[in-house]
C-alpha cells in the first residue's frame, strides 16, 4: 500500500526557555514512465529533478519499464494502489476509464490548456468525452531516409508513394548499394500494429465498422498484402519480423538501412555523431501515401500522463503531471519527443536544429490516424500481432490471417 512519508524535520527555537518544533510535511509520489523512445530516462529525472526544487514538499519516485511492460504493471498495481502518476498510450483510455485505472481530470483542465494545445493531441487522452489525463508524448512514425544512399543510387528524392518506396529500395538493391534496404519494427508486439496501422491510414482501410472487426477486407488487407510482399521481396531487412523500434534505430544509424520507418526520437539520436555513423546524412519525411487514396500516412503514438484512481495524492500528482506537459518544460526538452502546444512550433528554440523534422512534424501530425477506439484493445492488438507475424512467415494467407484475428478479437 503506498503510504504518506510524513518526515518530521525538528528545529529547534528557543522562545521564553521553551522549544519550538517545526513540522515539515513531505509527500511522496510514485510515477510510472517508458524506458525507450520519446524522452530519454536522462530527461525525465531533470525535469523531475526541476519540479521538486520547485516543489520541496513533493518528492517523487520514479520507475521505468520497457513500452512492452507499461499496461500491464499499471494495472497489476492498482490492487496494491503502487503508482500515482503513469504514462499510458493513446490505445488505452477506454479501457482505463471502463475500468476505473485513471481519474477523470476535466474539471482541472484549465482554459490556458485547452486553447493552446494542438486540437488532435487530446484524442490521446480522451474517452467518452472525458480527459483522463494530459497528453505528453506527441508522436506519430515518420520514413526516414539515408541521403548519402539515395544519392549514390541517384535517386533526387525520398519516396511519395509505398509503392515508389518499394522501386527506390530494388534500386538501391540491385546497385548493390545495400541488400536490404527497408528496415521495420515487426516484432509480435504493439510496434508491429504500430507499422501496419500507418498502412492502414495510407490504404484508407477501417479497423471496425459498427464495433465489428472491419480490417480484414479493403484497406486493412492491402496493408498487410504490401507487408507480406515487402518481406518476401528481399527488400525487406529478414531481422524486422524481430525488431522493435530501437533495433531499427540501431541498423539505421549503423548505416545498414536505406529507409526507416520509426518515431520522432530516432532524428536527434541519428544525427548525433556519437551515437551514430550515418550523422549529418538523415533525412524525414511524412511517411508515404498511396496513389489515388492518400498524400501520405501517420498513425497516432502519442502518449498521455494520467492520475490514478488509487492516488492518495491526486492534487500534489496533478501538479506534477502539470508541470511535465507544460510548454516551458516541453519546449526545453524538445529534441527527441515534440511539444503538444502549438505555438512551440513557430518557436526558434524548438526548431532551430531540427528544421527537417518540424517540417515533417507539421504534416504527419495534422493526419494522425487512430488505432481502434475499444475497452477490448488489448485482445484485439493481439490477435493482429499474430496475424501479422503468420502472414510474414506463410503460415497462412493475409487474408486468412485477418480472418482469423478477426474471429480472436473478442469483438
Amino acid at each position: 500500500m503506498l503510504k504518506t512519508t510524513s518526515k518530521m524535520l525538528l528545529g529547534v527555537a528557543f522562545a521564553g526557555g521553551l522549544m519550538m518544533p517545526h513540522a515539515f510535511a513531505e509527500t511522496s509520489l510514485n510515477a510510472l514512465f517508458m524506458a525507450q523512445a520519446a524522452y530519454s530516462e536522462a530527461d525525465v529525472r531533470a525535469m523531475t529533478e526541476a519540479f521538486t526544487k520547485a516543489n520541496p514538499d513533493i518528492k517523487v519516485n520514479l520507475e521505468f519499464v520497457p513500452y512492452e511492460g507499461l499496461h500491464d504493471k499499471t494495472v497489476l498495481a492498482q490492487g496494491s494502489g503502487g503508482y500515482d502518476v503513469v504514462l499510458f498510450d493513446v490505445i488505452w483510455p477506454a479501457e482505463y476509464a471502463t475500468n476505473n485505472v485513471l481519474v477523470d481530470v476535466s474539471s482541472r483542465i484549465t482554459d490556458e490548456m485547452k486553447k493552446g494545445v494542438l486540437p488532435g493531441a487530446w484524442t490521446t487522452v480522451q474517452y467518452d468525452g472525458k480527459s483522463y489525463g494530459i497528453p505528453w508524448i506527441l508522436d506519430t512514425k515518420y520514413l526516414f531516409y539515408n541521403k548519402e544512399i539515395l544519392e549514390k543510387a541517384g535517386i533526387t528524392a525520398p519516396p511519395k508513394t509505398w509503392d515508389e518506396l518499394s522501386e527506390q529500395a530494388k534500386t538501391i538493391k540491385d546497385k548493390g548499394l545495400l541488400e536490404t534496404p527497408i528496415a521495420w519494427s515487426w516484432a509480435q508486439a504493439e510496434a508491429a500494429i504500430c507499422d501496419y496501422t500507418t498502412l492502414v491510414s495510407a490504404y484508407r482501410g477501417e479497423f471496425l465498422k459498427d464495433g465489428k472487426p472491419d480490417f480484414q477486407t479493403g484497406g486493412g488487407l492491402d496493408a498487410l498484402n504490401y507487408m507480406v510482399e515487402s518481406y518476401k521481396s528481399g527488400l525487406t531487412n529478414p531481422n524486422s519480423k524481430e525488431f522493435l523500434e530501437e533495433d531499427v534505430r540501431k541498423v539505421f544509424q549503423n548505416g545498414e538501412a536505406a529507409f526507416a520507418l520509426n518515431w520522432t526520437y530516432m532524428y536527434n539520436l541519428a544525427n548525433d555523431p556519437k551515437e551514430s555513423k550515418v550523422a549529418g546524412k538523415v533525412g524525414i519525411v511524412p511517411a508515404p501515401g498511396v496513389a489515388g487514396k492518400s498524400d501520405i500516412s501517420a498513425m497516432n503514438g502519442s502518449m498521455g500522463l494520467g492520475i490514478t484512481s488509487t492516488s492518495k495524492h491526486p492534487d500534489e500528482a496533478w501538479k506534477y503531471v502539470a508541470y511535465m506537459t507544460s510548454q516551458a518544460t516541453q519546449n526545453e526538452y524538445a529534441k527527441l519527443s515534440l511539444p503538444i502546444w502549438a505555438s512551440s512550433y513557430d518557436d526558434p528554440a524548438v526548431i532551430k536544429g531540427q528544421e527537417e523534422l518540424i517540417a515533417a512534424a507539421k504534416i504527419g501530425l495534422a493526419a494522425m490516424y487512430p488505432r481502434p477506439t475499444t475497452p477490448k484493445y488489448q485482445e484485439l492488438s493481439t490477435a493482429l500481432q499474430q496475424a501479422i507475424q503468420e502472414a510474414l512467415l506463410g503460415q497462412a494467407s493475409p487474408e486468412d490471417a485477418l480472418k482469423t484475428a478477426a474471429e480472436n478479437s473478442g469483438l
